[in-house]
């Protein structure tokens, strides 16, 4: 035993030792110590436009499809193309953009924006993909899934056809097919150096105006507000993201909205963490027989989470709600669950589920029990 010990004691003093050299040989003495490579590695996971940092691997358009309808339509849309939630991903592109690489469409200053209409780089699309995707499990996807995703999206641009393979070695060349690579400009000079004209930033060529200066602008008209609601509430018209909510036009200008009142009959305003929503749920066993700690599992797999909180509202409304009203029907909540459905708890519709009905039946029994945590 006593060998022993001292094996432990100089085991731990070599330890203690090594750290002391790798703080001293820091390029700053007693501040923490420098990142191993494995550790720089897991952060280092950027994908250049030059498609510095790729990640080896593939995915085909029908498995990005299964990932998609499973992980990603219920914010996107089954085509990509949906509002409701967030702004579209594709649509407004076609086949002559393709050939010339400048999106038309962005002349019409009428048309609606989306991303495949505006982004140049494919490792644009990647990179946001593999880090940030699904909103509520980001850096869950592995290579081949993002490979996937990605591919998907691209056959729904008609970068690439039906049967497509994207990976590591012809992803350069599926860039030369980008509707819009050719509309990104470099005459902006945001990062210093002579390949964008010079390290002088345009923004900092203007004038002040010392003289002549325009006047402070003056309310010619404004909307009565007996007329303010004339077309309906305008928030409720609005998605529930991004920088344009829409203002409540149900209380006179300037006046603040009732307090706790939900303009959006079920639905919140902003989403919260659906992080948080999964953890606030506790394993147990609601009334009635539903098995809690299955059904939440099934609510996380699938991604319901994203979306409804157990007792607070996210983007939908909260399964205590839903238990509410519909106590006691597992069979009409598993028929909604696979159909999806709209304007039963505000603007914003759900997307059909494509899950087993083994799973809608054991997640439909949770919620008719009463959503217990």
């Amino acid at each position: 035993m006593s060998s022993f010990r001292n094996a432990v004691i100089a085991a731990a003093v070599m330890a203690a030792a090594s750290v002391a050299v790798a703080q001293t040989s820091a390029k700053y003495p007693g501040v923490g110590r420098a990142a191993t490579p494995k550790e720089v590695a897991a952060w280092d996971i950027d994908v250049r436009p030059d498609f510095k940092g790729l990640p080896a691997g593939s995915g085909s358009v029908a498995k990005g499809q299964d990932i998609w309808e499973t992980k990603c339509a219920h914010c996107h849309g089954v085509f990509g193309d949906s509002g409701e939630v967030f702004s579209p991903l594709v649509g407004g592109t076609t086949a002559e953009d393709v050939k010339t690489g400048h999106v038309a469409k962005l002349k019409d200053s009428t048309a609606g924006r989306t991303t495949f209409m505006k982004v140049a780089t494919l490792s644009t699309i990647f990179d946001y993909i593999n880090r940030a995707m699904p909103w509520t499990q980001p850096k869950s996807l592995q290579p081949d899934e993002v490979y996937a995703v990605t591919a998907f999206l691209l056959n729904l641009s008609g970068v690439v056809p039906d049967d497509f393979t994207l990976s590591d070695k012809n992803i350069a060349d599926v860039q030369k097919r980008m509707p819009n690579r050719n509309g990104m400009t470099t005459k902006h000079a945001m990062w210093p150096g002579n390949e964008f004209g010079g390290t002088k930033s345009p923004d900092v060529k203007n004038v002040a105006c010392m003289k002549n200066c325009a006047t402070e602008p003056t309310v010619a008209s404004f909307l009565p507000d007996f007329a303010r609601n004339a077309h309906g509430n305008l928030a409720e018209q609005n998605r529930l993201v991004g920088p344009q909510h829409g203002v409540d036009t149900t209380v006179p200008e300037g006046k603040a909205p009732v307090k706790g009142a939900d303009i959006h009959a079920g639905m919140a305003m902003a989403p919260a963490a659906p992080a948080k929503a999964a953890e606030s749920i506790k394993p147990t066993t609601a009334a009635g027989g539903a098995d809690s700690k299955a059904a939440i599992a099934l609510l996380t797999k699938h991604s319901c989470v994203a979306c409804h909180g157990v007792d607070r509202k996210i983007v939908g409304p909260a399964f205590t709600e839903v238990a509410k009203k519909h106590a006691g029907k597992p069979d009409y909540l598993a028929g909604k669950i696979k159909a999806g459905g709209s304007g039963v708890w505000g603007a914003i519709p759900m997307p059909a589920q494509a899950l087993p009905e083994a799973d809608a039946k054991v997640i439909a029994a949770w919620i008719a029990a009463g959503a217990a945590k």
